[in-house]
């Protein structure tokens, strides 16, 4: 094929192109309901409205907020919450606390334990002993 028999094939193809080009633009799909900042739909797993937000993941985290505090927790694994009254956390078999305004507690399953308050602080390690300090 020569120069001139492919600038007119090409040239066509453009032209072509251009011209189609508006009817595939001219009726775009409707955008979902809600979409991500990549671009992607959103999915339907939580809730707004003006007492709070949850969401979950079905079989795995979830947690909820509002103006009482909030909470979360992963299947047999770590939960924790916090609102007015102070903050709670656990992991399954493992260490878990407590805080609040009248103290702090914690403790670790076959560890060490202890807590803190406006009266002092107290503490165990197993097979140690375990110690109390009056607040001053």
């Amino acid at each position: 094929m020569n120069v001139k028999m492919t600038s007119i094939l090409f040239a066509g193809a453009a032209a072509t192109a251009f011209a189609v080009a508006p009817l595939a633009g001219a009726n775009p799909p409707p955008p979902p309901p809600c979409v991500n900042a990549d671009g992607t739909p959103c999915a339907d797993i939580g809730q707004v409205g003006p007492g709070g937000a949850s969401g979950a993941i079905p079989g795995g985290p979830g947690g909820s907020a509002g103006p009482g505090g909030a909470e979360g927790s992963i299947p047999g694994g770590p939960a924790g919450s916090a609102g007015p009254g102070g903050a709670e956390g656990v992991i399954p078999g493992g260490p878990g606390g407590v805080a609040g305004p009248g103290g702090a507690s914690g403790a670790i399953p076959g560890g060490p334990s202890g807590s803190a308050g406006p009266g002092g602080a107290s503490g165990c390690i197993p097979n140690v002993g375990c110690a109390s300090i009056p607040a001053p």
